[in-house]
Protein backbone atom coordinates (compact mmCIF):
# COMPACT_ATOMS: atom_id res chain seq x y z
CA UNK A 1 0.00 0.00 0.00
CA UNK A 2 2.49 2.13 0.83
CA UNK A 3 4.63 1.71 -2.40
CA UNK A 4 1.42 2.45 -4.24
CA UNK A 5 1.02 5.36 -2.65
CA UNK A 6 4.53 6.62 -3.06
CA UNK A 7 4.13 5.48 -6.57
CA UNK A 8 1.10 8.10 -6.68
CA UNK A 9 3.09 10.93 -5.22
CA UNK A 10 6.12 10.71 -7.62
CA UNK A 11 4.00 10.51 -10.38
CA UNK A 12 2.18 13.76 -9.89
CA UNK A 13 5.35 15.65 -8.91
CA UNK A 14 6.97 14.01 -11.81
CA UNK A 15 4.07 15.59 -13.64
CA UNK A 16 4.08 19.25 -11.88
CA UNK A 17 7.79 19.72 -12.27
CA UNK A 18 6.81 19.46 -16.50
CA UNK A 19 7.08 22.69 -17.80
CA UNK A 20 3.15 24.54 -19.08
CA UNK A 21 2.96 26.92 -21.20
CA UNK A 22 0.78 29.30 -22.50
CA UNK A 23 0.75 30.54 -26.26
CA UNK A 24 -0.95 32.79 -27.45
CA UNK A 25 -1.76 33.15 -31.14
CA UNK A 26 -3.02 36.18 -33.73
CA UNK A 27 -4.94 35.53 -36.29
CA UNK A 28 -5.02 38.47 -39.34
CA UNK A 29 -5.52 39.79 -42.82
CA UNK A 30 -2.07 41.62 -44.33
CA UNK A 31 -2.40 44.69 -45.44
CA UNK A 32 -5.63 45.77 -44.50
CA UNK A 33 -6.33 48.58 -42.55
CA UNK A 34 -9.64 47.56 -40.78
CA UNK A 35 -8.54 44.45 -39.79
CA UNK A 36 -11.05 41.63 -38.01
CA UNK A 37 -8.45 40.48 -35.92
CA UNK A 38 -8.45 36.97 -33.56
CA UNK A 39 -6.66 35.89 -30.43
CA UNK A 40 -6.06 32.33 -29.99
CA UNK A 41 -4.72 30.57 -26.53
CA UNK A 42 -3.00 27.77 -26.54
CA UNK A 43 -2.57 26.06 -23.37
CA UNK A 44 0.50 23.10 -23.35
CA UNK A 45 0.85 20.43 -19.96
CA UNK A 46 2.10 16.57 -20.56
CA UNK A 47 1.71 16.49 -24.47
CA UNK A 48 -1.57 18.03 -24.02
CA UNK A 49 -3.75 21.20 -25.99
CA UNK A 50 -6.15 23.24 -24.68
CA UNK A 51 -7.41 25.66 -27.38
CA UNK A 52 -9.96 28.28 -27.03
CA UNK A 53 -10.76 31.80 -28.54
CA UNK A 54 -10.26 34.39 -26.46
CA UNK A 55 -13.31 36.62 -26.27
CA UNK A 56 -15.57 38.25 -23.61
CA UNK A 57 -17.74 36.61 -21.71
CA UNK A 58 -20.93 37.49 -22.99
CA UNK A 59 -23.61 38.53 -20.92
CA UNK A 60 -26.93 37.95 -23.41
CA UNK A 61 -25.75 35.68 -25.89
CA UNK A 62 -28.34 34.67 -28.54
CA UNK A 63 -30.45 31.82 -28.30
CA UNK A 64 -28.30 28.60 -29.14
CA UNK A 65 -24.83 29.89 -28.35
CA UNK A 66 -22.33 27.71 -27.10
CA UNK A 67 -18.71 27.95 -25.28
CA UNK A 68 -16.35 25.85 -27.23
CA UNK A 69 -12.55 24.35 -26.87
CA UNK A 70 -10.25 22.24 -28.64
CA UNK A 71 -8.68 19.39 -26.66
CA UNK A 72 -5.31 18.00 -28.11
CA UNK A 73 -3.92 14.22 -26.74
CA UNK A 74 -0.52 13.99 -28.62
CA UNK A 75 -0.17 10.51 -25.94
CA UNK A 76 -3.28 9.45 -27.47
CA UNK A 77 -2.96 10.93 -30.80
CA UNK A 78 -6.62 12.81 -30.46
CA UNK A 79 -8.28 15.48 -31.08
CA UNK A 80 -11.54 16.58 -29.45
CA UNK A 81 -14.12 19.67 -29.56
CA UNK A 82 -16.44 20.19 -26.80
CA UNK A 83 -19.28 22.50 -27.21
CA UNK A 84 -20.89 23.02 -24.17
CA UNK A 85 -24.80 24.85 -24.66
CA UNK A 86 -26.94 25.52 -22.24
CA UNK A 87 -28.89 22.48 -22.35
CA UNK A 88 -26.41 19.94 -22.99
CA UNK A 89 -22.71 19.54 -23.85
CA UNK A 90 -21.79 17.18 -27.17
CA UNK A 91 -17.92 16.62 -28.34
CA UNK A 92 -16.46 15.08 -31.33
CA UNK A 93 -13.45 13.48 -31.69
CA UNK A 94 -10.65 12.30 -34.48
CA UNK A 95 -7.08 11.32 -34.33
CA UNK A 96 -4.58 13.30 -36.18
CA UNK A 97 -3.89 10.22 -38.04
CA UNK A 98 -6.68 10.21 -40.13
CA UNK A 99 -6.31 13.60 -41.60
CA UNK A 100 -5.67 13.64 -45.01
CA UNK A 101 -3.78 16.46 -45.44
CA UNK A 102 -0.53 16.34 -47.14
CA UNK A 103 2.20 19.16 -46.55
CA UNK A 104 5.54 19.00 -48.52
CA UNK A 105 8.81 20.05 -46.50
CA UNK A 106 9.92 23.33 -48.20
CA UNK A 107 13.04 23.46 -46.12
CA UNK A 108 14.77 25.51 -43.32
CA UNK A 109 13.58 29.37 -42.87
CA UNK A 110 13.86 31.68 -40.37
CA UNK A 111 10.30 33.41 -38.89
CA UNK A 112 9.63 35.69 -36.32
CA UNK A 113 13.02 35.14 -34.91
CA UNK A 114 12.54 31.16 -34.97
CA UNK A 115 14.34 28.66 -36.56
CA UNK A 116 11.97 27.03 -38.86
CA UNK A 117 11.01 23.88 -40.94
CA UNK A 118 8.38 25.41 -43.87
CA UNK A 119 5.06 23.10 -45.00
CA UNK A 120 3.21 23.63 -47.88
CA UNK A 121 -0.43 22.23 -49.13
CA UNK A 122 -3.29 23.19 -51.47
CA UNK A 123 -6.66 22.99 -49.67
CA UNK A 124 -9.62 23.65 -51.97
CA UNK A 125 -7.65 25.40 -54.33
CA UNK A 126 -6.31 27.52 -51.35
CA UNK A 127 -2.53 27.33 -50.76
CA UNK A 128 -1.26 27.05 -47.06
CA UNK A 129 2.36 27.83 -45.42
CA UNK A 130 2.94 26.59 -42.22
CA UNK A 131 6.31 27.65 -40.45
CA UNK A 132 6.99 24.84 -37.31
CA UNK A 133 9.83 25.21 -35.16
CA UNK A 134 11.51 22.19 -32.60
CA UNK A 135 13.20 24.80 -30.72
CA UNK A 136 11.04 25.11 -27.44
CA UNK A 137 11.12 21.55 -26.89
CA UNK A 138 7.55 21.01 -26.89
CA UNK A 139 4.45 20.28 -29.21
CA UNK A 140 1.59 22.81 -29.95
CA UNK A 141 -0.69 24.41 -32.78
CA UNK A 142 -3.35 26.09 -33.36
CA UNK A 143 -4.96 24.49 -35.59
CA UNK A 144 -5.01 20.97 -35.42
CA UNK A 145 -7.39 20.49 -38.36
CA UNK A 146 -4.33 21.02 -40.39
CA UNK A 147 -2.59 17.48 -39.16
CA UNK A 148 0.30 16.61 -36.66
CA UNK A 149 3.57 18.43 -37.85
CA UNK A 150 6.68 18.12 -35.59
CA UNK A 151 7.42 21.70 -32.98
CA UNK A 152 4.96 24.36 -32.26
CA UNK A 153 3.41 26.52 -34.89
CA UNK A 154 4.88 29.85 -35.46
CA UNK A 155 2.85 31.07 -38.62
CA UNK A 156 0.52 30.02 -41.04
CA UNK A 157 -0.97 31.89 -44.16
CA UNK A 158 -3.27 31.36 -46.55
CA UNK A 159 -2.90 32.64 -50.01
CA UNK A 160 -0.05 34.80 -48.84
CA UNK A 161 -2.79 37.27 -46.77
CA UNK A 162 -4.53 35.62 -44.32
CA UNK A 163 -1.93 34.95 -41.54
CA UNK A 164 -2.05 33.55 -37.91
CA UNK A 165 0.89 34.78 -35.97
CA UNK A 166 2.65 32.94 -32.36
CA UNK A 167 2.50 36.41 -30.54
CA UNK A 168 3.66 35.22 -27.41
CA UNK A 169 4.86 32.02 -25.61
CA UNK A 170 5.67 31.97 -21.33
CA UNK A 171 5.96 29.06 -19.06
CA UNK A 172 2.74 29.47 -16.59
CA UNK A 173 1.30 27.50 -13.68
CA UNK A 174 -2.11 26.00 -14.41
CA UNK A 175 -4.64 24.96 -11.90
CA UNK A 176 -5.71 21.43 -13.61
CA UNK A 177 -2.72 18.51 -14.02
CA UNK A 178 -5.09 17.43 -16.82
CA UNK A 179 -6.28 19.97 -19.50
CA UNK A 180 -8.80 17.85 -20.85
CA UNK A 181 -12.36 17.03 -18.93
CA UNK A 182 -13.04 13.46 -18.31
CA UNK A 183 -17.10 14.50 -18.89
CA UNK A 184 -17.08 15.43 -22.40
CA UNK A 185 -20.68 15.12 -23.20
CA UNK A 186 -22.46 13.28 -25.63
CA UNK A 187 -20.69 12.12 -28.46
CA UNK A 188 -20.85 13.00 -31.95
CA UNK A 189 -19.28 12.89 -35.49
CA UNK A 190 -17.47 15.61 -36.56
CA UNK A 191 -19.75 16.65 -39.03
CA UNK A 192 -22.88 15.85 -36.83
CA UNK A 193 -21.10 18.58 -33.89
CA UNK A 194 -20.67 20.93 -36.81
CA UNK A 195 -24.13 20.77 -37.91
CA UNK A 196 -25.65 20.90 -34.58
CA UNK A 197 -23.84 23.92 -33.67
CA UNK A 198 -25.14 25.53 -36.31
CA UNK A 199 -28.64 24.09 -36.46
CA UNK A 200 -29.18 25.71 -32.05
CA UNK A 201 -28.14 29.32 -33.57
CA UNK A 202 -31.12 29.18 -36.22
CA UNK A 203 -34.61 30.66 -35.09
CA UNK A 204 -37.20 28.15 -36.44
CA UNK A 205 -40.80 28.50 -36.75
CA UNK A 206 -42.83 26.72 -38.56
CA UNK A 207 -45.90 28.25 -39.84
CA UNK A 208 -47.83 25.66 -41.88
CA UNK A 209 -47.06 21.57 -42.11
CA UNK A 210 -48.41 19.79 -45.02
CA UNK A 211 -51.40 22.25 -45.33
CA UNK A 212 -53.82 21.75 -48.16
CA UNK A 213 -54.47 24.39 -50.68
CA UNK A 214 -57.47 23.14 -52.93
CA UNK A 215 -60.59 24.23 -54.28
CA UNK A 216 -63.31 22.80 -52.76
CA UNK A 217 -66.59 23.16 -50.15
CA UNK A 218 -64.93 24.62 -47.02
CA UNK A 219 -67.40 26.84 -44.63
CA UNK A 220 -66.94 30.35 -44.81
CA UNK A 221 -65.25 31.68 -42.18
CA UNK A 222 -66.48 34.55 -40.19
CA UNK A 223 -65.36 36.63 -36.97
CA UNK A 224 -62.03 37.26 -35.36
CA UNK A 225 -59.12 35.03 -37.05
CA UNK A 226 -57.75 33.27 -33.72
CA UNK A 227 -54.14 32.50 -33.33
CA UNK A 228 -52.44 29.19 -34.35
CA UNK A 229 -54.62 27.67 -36.55
CA UNK A 230 -55.03 27.30 -40.19
CA UNK A 231 -58.13 28.57 -41.61
CA UNK A 232 -59.13 28.20 -45.45
CA UNK A 233 -60.70 31.17 -47.65
CA UNK A 234 -62.24 31.60 -51.16
CA UNK A 235 -63.13 28.21 -51.25
CA UNK A 236 -59.64 26.43 -49.52
CA UNK A 237 -57.25 28.42 -51.91
CA UNK A 238 -55.46 30.45 -49.46
CA UNK A 239 -54.63 29.72 -45.79
CA UNK A 240 -54.18 32.01 -43.58
CA UNK A 241 -52.22 31.39 -39.76
CA UNK A 242 -52.39 34.02 -37.06
CA UNK A 243 -49.28 34.46 -35.21
CA UNK A 244 -47.29 35.58 -32.57
CA UNK A 245 -43.82 36.04 -33.72
CA UNK A 246 -40.45 37.13 -31.69
CA UNK A 247 -38.83 40.29 -31.65
CA UNK A 248 -35.56 39.74 -33.40
CA UNK A 249 -32.48 41.55 -33.26
CA UNK A 250 -31.65 43.86 -36.37
CA UNK A 251 -28.56 41.34 -37.15
CA UNK A 252 -30.80 38.44 -37.92
CA UNK A 253 -31.10 37.45 -41.61
CA UNK A 254 -34.92 36.71 -41.75
CA UNK A 255 -35.85 33.66 -44.69
CA UNK A 256 -38.79 31.82 -45.99
CA UNK A 257 -38.20 28.54 -46.24
CA UNK A 258 -41.68 26.84 -48.63
CA UNK A 259 -41.52 23.08 -49.61
CA UNK A 260 -44.70 22.32 -52.07
CA UNK A 261 -45.56 19.33 -54.04
CA UNK A 262 -48.79 18.48 -56.46
CA UNK A 263 -51.44 16.37 -54.87
CA UNK A 264 -54.19 16.36 -57.54
CA UNK A 265 -53.36 19.71 -59.41
CA UNK A 266 -51.40 19.13 -62.75
CA UNK A 267 -50.72 22.47 -63.64
CA UNK A 268 -48.08 25.14 -63.32
CA UNK A 269 -49.95 27.91 -61.27
CA UNK A 270 -49.29 31.04 -59.71
CA UNK A 271 -48.42 31.35 -55.75
CA UNK A 272 -47.67 33.38 -53.22
CA UNK A 273 -47.01 33.95 -49.19
CA UNK A 274 -47.62 37.44 -47.88
CA UNK A 275 -48.67 39.18 -44.46
CA UNK A 276 -51.73 41.06 -44.02
CA UNK A 277 -51.35 44.53 -42.53
CA UNK A 278 -53.98 45.74 -39.56
CA UNK A 279 -52.74 48.83 -38.50
CA UNK A 280 -55.38 50.77 -40.90
CA UNK A 281 -58.96 51.24 -40.10
CA UNK A 282 -59.73 48.76 -43.23
CA UNK A 283 -57.58 45.66 -43.84
CA UNK A 284 -57.61 43.30 -46.42
CA UNK A 285 -58.47 40.81 -43.48
CA UNK A 286 -62.12 42.03 -43.90
CA UNK A 287 -62.16 41.28 -47.56
CA UNK A 288 -61.62 37.38 -46.19
CA UNK A 289 -63.90 37.19 -43.27
CA UNK A 290 -66.45 39.46 -45.01
CA UNK A 291 -66.51 39.13 -48.23
CA UNK A 292 -64.44 40.83 -51.27
CA UNK A 293 -67.25 43.85 -51.05
CA UNK A 294 -65.57 45.13 -47.52
CA UNK A 295 -62.45 45.78 -49.88
CA UNK A 296 -62.04 49.26 -51.36
CA UNK A 297 -62.48 49.67 -55.35
CA UNK A 298 -60.50 51.24 -57.80
CA UNK A 299 -62.69 50.86 -61.22
CA UNK A 300 -60.28 51.07 -64.43
CA UNK A 301 -61.68 52.94 -67.95
CA UNK A 302 -62.82 49.81 -68.99
CA UNK A 303 -65.69 49.63 -65.93
CA UNK A 304 -64.02 46.64 -64.38
CA UNK A 305 -63.63 46.62 -60.75
CA UNK A 306 -60.22 45.87 -58.77
CA UNK A 307 -60.79 45.26 -55.18
CA UNK A 308 -58.20 45.94 -52.70
CA UNK A 309 -55.03 46.60 -54.57
CA UNK A 310 -53.44 49.93 -53.67
CA UNK A 311 -52.58 51.80 -50.36
CA UNK A 312 -55.18 54.72 -49.94
CA UNK A 313 -56.31 56.52 -47.04
CA UNK A 314 -57.21 54.40 -44.38
CA UNK A 315 -56.23 50.83 -46.19
CA UNK A 316 -52.57 48.85 -46.71
CA UNK A 317 -52.65 45.71 -49.70
CA UNK A 318 -50.92 42.82 -48.39
CA UNK A 319 -47.05 42.82 -48.54
CA UNK A 320 -45.68 40.28 -50.51
CA UNK A 321 -42.80 38.17 -48.79
CA UNK A 322 -42.79 35.61 -52.05
CA UNK A 323 -43.56 34.82 -55.40
CA UNK A 324 -43.47 31.11 -56.48
CA UNK A 325 -44.99 29.25 -59.16
CA UNK A 326 -45.75 25.41 -58.71
CA UNK A 327 -44.90 22.93 -61.34
CA UNK A 328 -46.79 20.43 -63.54
CA UNK A 329 -47.39 17.83 -61.16
CA UNK A 330 -43.96 17.40 -58.89
CA UNK A 331 -44.97 14.92 -56.66
CA UNK A 332 -48.39 13.44 -57.50
CA UNK A 333 -47.88 12.65 -60.88
CA UNK A 334 -44.75 11.35 -60.69
CA UNK A 335 -45.09 7.95 -61.87
CA UNK A 336 -47.67 8.88 -64.47
CA UNK A 337 -44.89 9.92 -67.26
CA UNK A 338 -41.56 8.37 -67.74
CA UNK A 339 -38.92 9.54 -69.45
CA UNK A 340 -35.48 8.28 -69.91
CA UNK A 341 -32.93 10.42 -68.02
CA UNK A 342 -35.08 12.51 -65.74
CA UNK A 343 -35.70 11.71 -62.31
CA UNK A 344 -38.71 14.06 -60.82
CA UNK A 345 -38.27 15.80 -57.57
CA UNK A 346 -40.47 15.08 -55.04
CA UNK A 347 -41.09 18.70 -54.07
CA UNK A 348 -41.12 21.99 -55.56
CA UNK A 349 -38.45 24.04 -52.99
CA UNK A 350 -38.11 27.68 -52.39
CA UNK A 351 -36.18 29.84 -49.97
CA UNK A 352 -35.53 33.73 -50.13
CA UNK A 353 -34.15 36.09 -47.49
CA UNK A 354 -37.25 38.89 -46.42
CA UNK A 355 -34.63 40.58 -43.95
CA UNK A 356 -35.85 43.81 -45.50
CA UNK A 357 -39.78 43.04 -44.30
CA UNK A 358 -38.44 42.04 -41.14
CA UNK A 359 -40.93 44.88 -39.28
CA UNK A 360 -43.67 43.33 -40.84
CA UNK A 361 -42.42 39.73 -39.16
CA UNK A 362 -42.70 40.43 -35.34
CA UNK A 363 -45.93 41.10 -32.82
CA UNK A 364 -49.23 39.72 -33.70
CA UNK A 365 -49.28 38.90 -37.88
CA UNK A 366 -51.27 37.70 -40.37
CA UNK A 367 -49.73 35.37 -42.39
CA UNK A 368 -51.01 34.23 -45.70
CA UNK A 369 -50.61 31.61 -48.85
CA UNK A 370 -52.23 31.30 -52.01
CA UNK A 371 -52.32 29.15 -54.71
CA UNK A 372 -54.59 28.98 -57.77
CA UNK A 373 -56.24 26.05 -58.83
CA UNK A 374 -59.56 24.71 -59.28
CA UNK A 375 -58.46 20.81 -58.40
CA UNK A 376 -60.09 19.18 -55.24
CA UNK A 377 -56.76 17.60 -54.75
CA UNK A 378 -55.05 20.54 -55.53
CA UNK A 379 -51.38 21.00 -53.41
CA UNK A 380 -49.50 20.40 -50.05
CA UNK A 381 -47.35 23.15 -48.89
CA UNK A 382 -45.16 24.11 -45.72
CA UNK A 383 -44.05 26.94 -44.85
CA UNK A 384 -41.07 28.25 -42.25
CA UNK A 385 -39.27 31.23 -41.30
CA UNK A 386 -36.02 30.99 -40.17
CA UNK A 387 -33.68 33.31 -38.87
CA UNK A 388 -29.75 33.22 -38.64
CA UNK A 389 -27.75 35.34 -36.20
CA UNK A 390 -25.06 38.14 -37.57
CA UNK A 391 -23.61 38.38 -33.90
CA UNK A 392 -23.26 36.10 -31.27
CA UNK A 393 -24.62 38.97 -28.77
CA UNK A 394 -28.41 39.12 -28.70
CA UNK A 395 -29.05 43.23 -29.42
CA UNK A 396 -32.14 45.19 -28.19
CA UNK A 397 -31.57 48.31 -30.44
CA UNK A 398 -34.89 50.24 -31.59
CA UNK A 399 -35.87 48.19 -35.18
CA UNK A 400 -34.63 50.50 -38.16
CA UNK A 401 -35.81 49.32 -41.19
CA UNK A 402 -39.39 49.88 -42.25
CA UNK A 403 -41.89 49.12 -45.07
CA UNK A 404 -44.75 50.60 -46.28
CA UNK A 405 -47.04 48.45 -48.97
CA UNK A 406 -48.09 50.52 -52.25
CA UNK A 407 -50.01 47.92 -54.55
CA UNK A 408 -50.07 44.18 -54.92
CA UNK A 409 -52.35 43.16 -57.85
CA UNK A 410 -52.39 39.39 -57.40
CA UNK A 411 -55.26 38.16 -56.53
CA UNK A 412 -55.26 35.57 -53.90
CA UNK A 413 -58.81 35.98 -53.66
CA UNK A 414 -59.37 35.32 -57.04
CA UNK A 415 -61.91 32.05 -55.90
CA UNK A 416 -64.26 34.78 -54.03
CA UNK A 417 -64.58 36.89 -57.26
CA UNK A 418 -61.53 39.42 -56.50
CA UNK A 419 -60.22 40.70 -60.33
CA UNK A 420 -56.76 39.88 -62.06
CA UNK A 421 -54.58 42.61 -62.84
CA UNK A 422 -55.91 42.90 -66.05
CA UNK A 423 -56.11 46.90 -65.69
CA UNK A 424 -52.85 47.75 -67.78
CA UNK A 425 -54.82 47.33 -70.81
CA UNK A 426 -56.81 50.76 -70.24
CA UNK A 427 -54.94 52.25 -66.94
CA UNK A 428 -51.72 53.41 -65.24
CA UNK A 429 -51.29 51.91 -61.74
CA UNK A 430 -50.96 54.83 -59.79
CA UNK A 431 -50.50 55.08 -55.79
CA UNK A 432 -50.04 58.41 -53.80
CA UNK A 433 -47.32 57.56 -50.66
CA UNK A 434 -45.33 59.88 -48.27
CA UNK A 435 -41.41 59.60 -47.35
CA UNK A 436 -41.12 60.31 -42.75
CA UNK A 437 -38.91 62.79 -42.14
CA UNK A 438 -35.37 61.44 -41.46
CA UNK A 439 -35.78 58.55 -43.98
CA UNK A 440 -32.61 57.29 -45.14
CA UNK A 441 -31.77 54.28 -47.92
CA UNK A 442 -35.38 54.61 -49.63
CA UNK A 443 -36.32 51.87 -51.86
CA UNK A 444 -39.10 50.65 -53.97
CA UNK A 445 -39.20 46.31 -53.86
CA UNK A 446 -40.56 45.42 -56.95
CA UNK A 447 -41.80 42.23 -58.45
CA UNK A 448 -43.46 41.61 -61.28
CA UNK A 449 -44.74 38.76 -63.76
CA UNK A 450 -46.57 38.80 -67.00
CA UNK A 451 -49.82 36.33 -67.58
CA UNK A 452 -51.50 34.92 -70.68
CA UNK A 453 -50.83 31.35 -71.58
CA UNK A 454 -50.70 31.48 -75.64
CA UNK A 455 -48.73 32.49 -78.18
CA UNK A 456 -49.29 35.93 -78.42
CA UNK A 457 -50.09 36.26 -74.56
CA UNK A 458 -48.26 38.54 -72.59
CA UNK A 459 -46.62 35.22 -70.57
CA UNK A 460 -44.69 34.46 -73.52
CA UNK A 461 -43.59 38.03 -74.54
CA UNK A 462 -41.32 40.60 -72.99
CA UNK A 463 -43.02 43.85 -71.81
CA UNK A 464 -41.67 47.20 -70.20
CA UNK A 465 -42.36 47.77 -67.02
CA UNK A 466 -41.91 51.62 -66.55
CA UNK A 467 -42.13 53.38 -63.27
CA UNK A 468 -42.59 57.09 -63.25
CA UNK A 469 -42.06 59.07 -59.92
CA UNK A 470 -44.06 62.32 -59.54
CA UNK A 471 -44.67 62.03 -63.52
CA UNK A 472 -41.10 61.47 -64.20
CA UNK A 473 -40.15 57.95 -66.16
CA UNK A 474 -37.42 56.69 -63.61
CA UNK A 475 -37.35 52.95 -63.75
CA UNK A 476 -37.83 50.53 -66.41
CA UNK A 477 -37.85 46.67 -65.46
CA UNK A 478 -38.43 44.20 -68.59
CA UNK A 479 -39.11 40.58 -66.06
CA UNK A 480 -37.86 37.84 -68.34
CA UNK A 481 -36.66 34.46 -67.31
CA UNK A 482 -34.96 32.30 -70.14
CA UNK A 483 -33.50 30.09 -67.70
CA UNK A 484 -36.50 27.42 -67.38
CA UNK A 485 -35.07 24.53 -69.23
CA UNK A 486 -32.76 24.42 -66.04
CA UNK A 487 -36.02 23.02 -64.36
CA UNK A 488 -37.42 20.59 -66.30
CA UNK A 489 -36.77 17.70 -63.30
CA UNK A 490 -39.47 19.50 -61.40
CA UNK A 491 -42.32 19.05 -64.65
CA UNK A 492 -43.36 15.58 -64.91
CA UNK A 493 -46.47 16.38 -66.52
CA UNK A 494 -45.36 19.65 -68.76
CA UNK A 495 -46.28 18.93 -72.08
CA UNK A 496 -43.61 17.47 -74.47
CA UNK A 497 -43.61 18.73 -78.21
CA UNK A 498 -42.37 16.53 -81.65
CA UNK A 499 -38.75 18.97 -81.52
CA UNK A 500 -37.44 17.55 -78.43
CA UNK A 501 -38.85 20.96 -76.26
CA UNK A 502 -41.18 20.69 -72.97
CA UNK A 503 -43.93 23.35 -72.54
CA UNK A 504 -41.71 24.28 -68.83
CA UNK A 505 -38.49 24.89 -71.16
CA UNK A 506 -40.05 28.03 -72.60
CA UNK A 507 -39.19 31.38 -71.26
CA UNK A 508 -41.84 33.67 -69.77
CA UNK A 509 -42.38 36.88 -67.94
CA UNK A 510 -40.79 37.20 -64.79
CA UNK A 511 -40.82 33.27 -63.57
CA UNK A 512 -40.52 29.61 -64.77
CA UNK A 513 -42.47 26.52 -63.58
CA UNK A 514 -41.08 25.59 -60.30
CA UNK A 515 -39.30 28.59 -59.25
CA UNK A 516 -40.09 31.71 -57.10
CA UNK A 517 -39.63 35.15 -58.73
CA UNK A 518 -36.52 37.71 -57.74
CA UNK A 519 -37.71 40.75 -56.34
CA UNK A 520 -35.81 44.26 -57.89
CA UNK A 521 -35.33 47.03 -56.16
CA UNK A 522 -35.26 50.64 -57.71
CA UNK A 523 -33.12 53.57 -55.16
CA UNK A 524 -35.56 56.41 -54.30
CA UNK A 525 -32.94 57.73 -51.81
CA UNK A 526 -33.05 61.32 -53.60
CA UNK A 527 -36.59 61.98 -52.88
CA UNK A 528 -37.63 64.38 -49.95
CA UNK A 529 -39.80 63.93 -47.31
CA UNK A 530 -43.72 64.46 -47.77
CA UNK A 531 -45.92 63.30 -50.32
CA UNK A 532 -45.24 61.97 -53.98
CA UNK A 533 -46.75 59.90 -56.71
CA UNK A 534 -45.80 56.50 -58.38
CA UNK A 535 -46.86 55.20 -61.86
CA UNK A 536 -46.76 52.07 -63.19
CA UNK A 537 -47.03 51.29 -66.78
CA UNK A 538 -47.15 47.89 -68.78
CA UNK A 539 -48.25 47.81 -72.32
CA UNK A 540 -50.92 45.16 -71.85
CA UNK A 541 -51.79 42.99 -74.56
CA UNK A 542 -54.98 42.48 -76.52
CA UNK A 543 -57.47 39.82 -75.13
CA UNK A 544 -57.79 37.19 -77.68
CA UNK A 545 -61.11 35.57 -77.74
CA UNK A 546 -62.22 34.49 -73.57
CA UNK A 547 -58.35 34.56 -72.82
CA UNK A 548 -57.06 37.55 -71.68
CA UNK A 549 -53.61 39.01 -70.54
CA UNK A 550 -53.02 40.36 -67.08
CA UNK A 551 -50.23 41.22 -64.47
CA UNK A 552 -49.36 40.08 -60.93
CA UNK A 553 -47.22 43.55 -59.52
CA UNK A 554 -46.25 44.54 -56.01
CA UNK A 555 -45.04 47.38 -54.71
CA UNK A 556 -43.45 47.59 -51.16
CA UNK A 557 -41.64 51.49 -49.82
CA UNK A 558 -38.52 50.26 -47.86
CA UNK A 559 -36.68 52.77 -45.49
CA UNK A 560 -34.60 53.17 -42.66
CA UNK A 561 -35.54 55.57 -39.53
CA UNK A 562 -32.68 57.22 -36.93
CA UNK A 563 -33.22 55.55 -33.72
CA UNK A 564 -34.68 57.67 -31.18
CA UNK A 565 -32.65 59.21 -28.62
Amino acid sequence: MKKLLIGIIVSLLVQAAVAQHSLSYLTYAKGIAEQDTTTVQVMENNKCLKIRTVEKKLSNPVPGYCESNIYVNYIEDSVYTIADFADAKYYSTYPFKDNNVVFSEEGQEKMLGYDCKKYKTSINSNTIEVWMTESLGFEATPMPGLGRLNGVMVRCMRNGSYITDLEEVKEQKFDLINLIPEYKGERKTSRELVQLRKDKLIIHIPVFEDETINFADYEPFTGEIPFDTTIHFSHGTLIVKRMRLPLLPAHYQIFAEIRQRSDGDAYDRSASVFVIPTETAKSFKDGLTQGIEALPVSVGKDGQEYQGIKAEKGYLPPVELVRFFTSFGAGHFNNKMIIDGLEWAEENYYKQEISELRDRLRGDVLIGAFIGNYDRGGHKISLDLLAYPGDNKWSEKPLRQHSTPLFNTCNVLEMSGQNYGRLFATDDLEVEFEIPEGAKKVRLRYISTGHGGWDGGDEFNPKENAIFIDGEKRFVHMPWRCDCATFRDQNPVSGNFWNGLSSSDFSRSGWCPGTATNPVYFDLSDLKPGKHTIRVAIPQGKDEGESFNHWMVSGVLLYELPNKK
